[in-house]
C-alpha cells in the first residue's frame, strides 16, 4: 500500500471537510434555538465572496475571513427579522435568503470572477507531532484554519452542553413557552443563535474561497450549504457528532477526483455527494428514532408570546 497515498488522501479529506464543518456548527446552534435556516447556501456564498474581496484587495487572508463572517452574520439578520421579527414561514425566508445571497454574491464577485489569491494561509506544523507516518502531515500540518474549525467544534459543545447559555438556548428550542416563563429572553437567544450561524455559514464559505480554491467562482459553494443542513440532522444536532460527518462527506468530495481514471461518468461522479447526502438523512433519522432524540421540539415553529 503506497502509505504516501493515503496521506495526500486523508490531508485532502480533511481539507474539503473543515468548510462543512463549520457550517454544520453554525447550524447546529441555530436550530438548538428553534429556528430552522435553510439559507446556508447563500449565506456561506456571502461569506466567500465578501472574505475573496478583502482578502484580494488587502493581502491580508486574515481579515478576508473575519469580513467573510461577519458580512454573513449581518446578512443572516434578514432571517432573523422576518422570524423572529414578524413570525413568518421559517422555510419560505431560508429558501428567499439562499436564492437572494446566490445572487448578491454573483453580481458583487463578478470584477473577481477567475483571479487567483496571490496570499495564503502558512501551514501550521506542530512539533514532533507533524513526524507521525501517514496521520502526521495530515493531522499536524494544516493551515489555521482547520485549527481553528476543530476548536470552534470544542467550545460550542462545550457552551452547548456545560454552560447556563447553553441550557438556556436549548430550552428555547425545546419549549420556548416554559423558557419564556422562566424569564429567558427567547427572541434575543433566538436572535443571537441566527448570527452564530450566520457567521459560522460566513467562514465555511471564506474557507472555500481562501483555501480550498483560493480564486472567486460563482457557483462555487456547490451545494454545500444544502449538505451541512443534512449533516447537521445526522450529527444528531451535537457539535462532537459533526467532526466524522464533515471529514466522510470531505472524503466523497476526494473520491469523486481518485475514481475519474476509472472512465466512469464525470456527471455521474458529481451526485456522490449528493447520494451520500440521502444516506445521511435516512441514517440520520433511523438514528433518532432509535435513540428517541431527535430535532429540538420547536424547530420550525415561530414563537409568538401571548400575556
Amino acid at each position: 500500500m503506497d502509505w504516501l497515498m493515503v496521506s495526500q488522501i486523508l490531508n485532502r479529506a480533511l481539507i474539503a471537510g473543515t468548510p462543512l464543518l463549520l457550517g454544520t456548527i453554525g447550524e447546529i446552534v441555530t436550530e438548538r434555538s428553534g429556528i430552522l435556516n435553510l439559507g446556508m447556501e447563500g449565506m456561506m456564498a456571502i461569506g466567500a465572496v465578501t472574505a475573496f474581496m478583502v482578502a484580494y484587495l488587502t493581502g491580508q487572508p486574515w481579515l478576508g475571513f473575519i469580513a467573510g463572517g461577519l458580512a454573513s452574520g449581518a446578512f443572516s439578520l434578514l432571517h432573523a427579522l422576518v422570524c423572529v421579527g414578524f413570525k413568518s414561514n421559517q422555510v419560505v425566508s431560508g429558501l428567499a435568503l439562499t436564492m437572494l445571497g446566490l445572487g448578491l454574491s454573483g453580481l458583487i464577485g463578478k470584477p473577481y470572477v477567475g483571479k487567483p489569491l496571490t496570499t495564503r494561509f502558512p501551514e501550521i506544523s506542530i512539533p514532533y507531532l507533524h513526524r507521525i507516518p501517514v496521520l502526521g502531515t495530515s493531522l499536524f500540518q494544516q493551515d489555521p484554519l482547520f485549527y481553528f474549525s476543530v476548536g470552534m467544534a470544542l467550545i460550542v459543545a462545550f457552551l452547548l452542553y456545560k454552560s447556563r447559555w447553553g441550557l438556556h438556548l436549548r430550552a428555547v428550542g425545546e419549549n420556548p413557552k416554559a423558557a419564556d416563563a422562566m424569564g429567558i429572553p427567547v427572541y434575543a437567544l433566538q436572535t443571537i443563535a441566527i448570527m452564530i450561524g450566520g457567521f459560522f455559514a460566513g467562514c465555511a464559505g471564506a474557507y472555500v474561497s481562501l483555501v480550498y480554491m483560493p480564486t472567486w467562482i460563482e457557483g462555487m459553494i456547490a451545494g454545500r450549504g444544502w449538505i451541512v443542513i443534512a449533516l447537521t440532522i445526522f450529527s444528531a444536532w451535537n457539535p462532537l457528532k459533526a467532526f466524522g460527518g464533515s471529514y466522510f462527506f470531505g472524503g466523497i468530495y476526494v473520491v469523486q477526483y481518485l475514481l475519474q481514471p476509472l472512465g466512469l461518468s464525470p456527471n455521474l461522479l458529481l451526485t456522490l455527494p449528493y447520494l451520500a447526502t440521502i444516506g445521511a438523512l435516512i441514517l440520520g433519522s433511523h438514528q433518532a428514532r432509535k435513540s428517541k432524540k431527535g430535532a429540538p421540539a420547536s424547530l420550525g415553529v415561530s414563537y409568538i408570546k401571548t400575556n
